[in-house]
């Protein structure tokens, strides 16, 4: 199986998947926090978990991860997730490891799996459009930062 829980032992490739989707996106300037990022998945109260994705010819290599947290949808009374990145390394694409790991965030809870894509991102659009996502019509996000 190309998808697996990541552990301890992945921080490292972990921060480095996210600091390199970041300058992939045109944010040249993010560095992380080991330590920090390390309390919030592998800490004694974690935030969020993550999915590692590894091809099957090559096991070990790391191309590509799922960063997620819990939600809860009131209405629907469910536990779903948010899947706050989705990143393969470029090496790695079109190979169907995104695929993997959308389906292994759906073959987790049955409530909903949520996520915002960067306006204009056509092929990422492609791609969600045809698992069986779409856009959320008529919602606005709206993010409040200290």
């Amino acid at each position: 199986m190309p998808v697996r829980e990541a552990e301890a032992g992945d921080l490292e490739e972990i921060c480095a998947l996210i600091e390199e989707h970041a300058r992939y996106e045109g944010n040249d300037t993010l560095v992380l926090d080991r330590a920090e990022m390390a309390k919030y998945l592998f800490g004694p109260d974690p935030k969020a978990w993550v999915l590692i994705a590894e091809p099957p010819e090559r096991p070990g290599t790391v191309a590509g991860f799922a960063f997620c947290t819990w939600s809860f949808s009131t209405w629907e009374a469910k536990p779903g997730i948010w899947l706050d990145d989705l990143y393969i390394r470029p090496d790695h694409r079109r190979h169907g490891l995104g695929g993997e790991l959308l389906a292994a965030l759906r073959a987790r809870t049955d409530g909903r799996v949520e996520w915002d894509m960067q306006a204009g991102n056509e092929k990422a659009e492609a791609f969600y459009r045809q698992l069986g996502a779409e856009p959320v019509p008529d919602w606005t996000r709206y993010r409040w930062r200290p």
